[in-house]
């Protein structure tokens, strides 16, 4: 099947077209800077995005991992919520934003009108923000939600959100393997007061190994630059894929 062009913007912003509705993940717009978290610690981004809002054109609906992290929505991204038709994100966060955000449990299903008739249905996955169970990791690092697009005739993508379980990749890859396209946030992050610095989100192999998990046919690699809690990049997981003989497998960003 075609590969589905996605458009990276930096940090976990993707934007892309399917079933002629346009989806935005996890929007971060603002320029560089610090984000200090009262009792938490801080962020630092240090790179502006690729492009601006204004780049963006119509965006139907966006898809958020969750909201209570600045380098998953910054300050410019919650602005950009208020004139988008439909946020899908977690129960929690559908809550704290309001407006047109809806929250989604781990496996309910949305299912949207496509503008030339049938339907594309989002299913929310689950993601794990850090090591250990979901309940160790949720009461540290909040509640975190992927998303796994379907409809007739289209491809099936996988969108992991801040996730760094492979064992919640093998729970989708059952219900959903083999994946056309896998957006997957990488990037390595660690906080060293966190976990003991341990990983908060998949890194380079580990993203190679949920690649394979899912037979996904096209993967684009989100979340790997311009915070400075990331610890690899795009060299880094360009080499864990050829290593595990992924290579073709990785997508470059595309306009959309």
């Amino acid at each position: 099947m075609t590969q589905l062009p996605v458009r990276v913007f930096g940090g976990p912003t993707a934007l892309f077209e399917y079933g002629g509705l346009r989806f935005l993940t996890d929007p971060t717009f603002d320029g560089p800077g610090d984000y200090p978290r009262d009792g938490r610690p801080g962020l630092t981004k240090t790179t502006a995005p690729t492009g601006g809002v204004e780049d963006l054109g119509r965006v139907d609906v966006v898809l958020l991992s969750h909201d209570e992290h600045p380098d998953n929505l910054d300050r410019a991204g919650r602005e950009l919520l208020a004139g988008v038709p439909l946020t899908l994100t977690t129960p929690g966060g559908g809550e704290r934003l309001g407006g047109t955000a809806r929250g989604l449990a781990t496996w309910e299903e949305a299912v949207l009108e496509r503008p030339g008739g049938g339907t594309v249905t989002v299913t929310a996955v689950p993601a794990v923000h850090g090591p250990g169970t979901r309940e160790q990791v949720e009461a540290v690092s909040g509640e975190v939600a992927g998303f796994v697009l379907t409809g007739e005739g289209l491809p099936t993508v996988y969108v992991s959100g801040d996730n760094a379980s492979l064992e919640a990749v093998t729970e989708i890859a059952a219900r959903f393997a083999p994946v056309d396209t896998a957006i997957l946030f990488a990037g390595a992050p660690r906080i060293p007061v966190l976990f003991d610095g341990d990983l908060l989100v998949l890194d380079g192999a580990g993203a190679a190994r949920a690649a394979g998990i899912l037979g996904a046919r096209a993967v684009v690699p989100v979340h790997q630059d311009s915070w400075a809690h990331f610890t690899e990049g795009q060299k880094e997981l360009a080499a864990a894929f050829a290593a595990a003989g992924l290579a073709d497998r990785l997508q470059e960003s595309a306009e959309v």
